[in-house]
């Protein structure tokens, strides 16, 4: 990286691979990208289907492909990775990537992991009642998870802040005793030497301060779905509304769901770089662009006109306004490096190429 002053984490998805639970689930040889490369245009000018440029229609399980994405990574200034690390009570899934990565020894990048707890469902479908993996939480699970997870915090290519490896949970909020979880973590690490630094994202809903514990060491803003979002939507509807005709048109039947389903990337970078952050320990978080309308059937998402150059408007107000809590709490999330099926990627596209990676790295080089 060309400085040392800030540590951009780049959010990254061990989909692309083909697994025995997604044949089944999905059909024979699915992967995140049947969903990419199936997806229309809704709209006038909606940017869908998201074909991959440099890098192709890749496969992680080929040491080539993470190898040529470290690489393409560490040129452009990311200075690590936070991979999905998919956990059910002892049960893994979609972990060949990461294990092969810890493995080798190879790509030399740095890492991390974010523990995806949510319930697996059929929400892809619109149908998120049917669980195919459901979490269940106990002090004994918690237990097994830490002493399987130590091997990999011991990595000489784990993310550290100050000697401690970084860890973060997704949806804190899911857990029915969250500092239980943390406490029985912390015991079990420091059998084996090990202090940890735990963060939970700010996501979805379970943003805001009843959500900090003083278990946590700090908290992650997820973007888009970060702190800024909720205080955004609630500005819309008071400023904007909906006309009944627009909200015919498009099936909704309340102003709430239009605003929830599009919002201006533009209109919302200008909302972000002016919205007062919350007073607890969070490490920013940008997405480049979000559209996961290729993945759901119904009740999509989207940022709607995003470009590099809106992109490097939000990036740069953060590096300017951000102001690390010490030497090494020095974190900017990026979500995502590789969110294909969300349009929601740094890697490079047929429509920008490099662009968003060039971006990046003209931001962080003004450091």
């Amino acid at each position: 990286m060309g400085n040392n002053k800030l540590r951009p984490i780049a959010i990254y998805l061990p989909q692309f691979h083909p697994i025995p639970e997604n044949d089944s689930w999905w059909g024979k040889g699915f992967t995140e990208w049947t969903n990419v490369a199936k997806a229309k245009p809704l709209f006038k000018k909606h940017y869908q289907p998201h074909i991959p440029a440099d890098l192709g229609f890749y496969d992680l399980r080929l040491a080539e492909s993470r190898k040529a994405q470290a690489e393409m990574a560490k040129k452009f200034g990311i200075h690590g990775f936070c991979y999905y690390h998919y956990w059910f009570n002892g049960r893994r899934i979609l972990e060949r990537p990461f294990q092969e990565v810890f493995d080798s020894k190879e790509p030399d990048f740095p890492f991390m992991l974010c523990w995806a707890n949510e319930n697996w469902t059929k929400v892809w479908d619109g149908n998120s009642k049917e669980v195919l993996l459901e979490q269940k939480y106990s002090r004994e699970d918690d237990i097994e998870h830490i002493k399987y997870l130590l091997p990999y915090l011991k990595d000489s290519r784990y993310i550290k802040v100050d000697g401690k490896p970084v860890i973060a949970i997704y949806k804190s909020g899911l857990l029915p005793n969250v500092d239980e979880t943390i406490k029985v973590w912390r015991e079990e690490a420091a059998k084996e030497n090990v202090e940890l630094y735990i963060c939970r994202f700010d996501c979805h809903n379970f943003v805001g301060e009843e959500f900090v514990t003083p278990n946590f060491d700090a908290t992650i803003d997820f973007q888009p779905f970060g702190s800024s979002f909720k205080a955004y939507q609630k500005t819309r509807v008071a400023k904007r509304g909906a006309s009944f005709l627009f909200r015919k048109l498009f099936g909704i039947s309340k102003v709430g769901d239009l605003l929830s389903n599009r919002i201006d990337y533009g209109d919302y970078v200008n909302f972000v770089t002016k919205y007062k952050k919350p007073t607890y320990k969070l490490f920013p978080g940008i997405s480049p662009m979000w559209d996961n309308s290729a993945r759901k059937k119904k009740n999509y998402f989207m940022l709607t006109g995003s470009t590099p150059n809106l992109y490097q408007k939000w990036l740069d107000y953060i590096i300017s306004t951000f102001k690390p809590y010490s030497k090494e709490e020095n974190f900017i999330f990026i979500n995502a490096w590789n969110e294909w099926a969300e349009g929601n990627h740094l890697e490079p596209c047929q429509k920008w190429g490099t662009q968003y990676l060039e971006k990046t790295k003209e931001s962080l080089d003004k450091l």
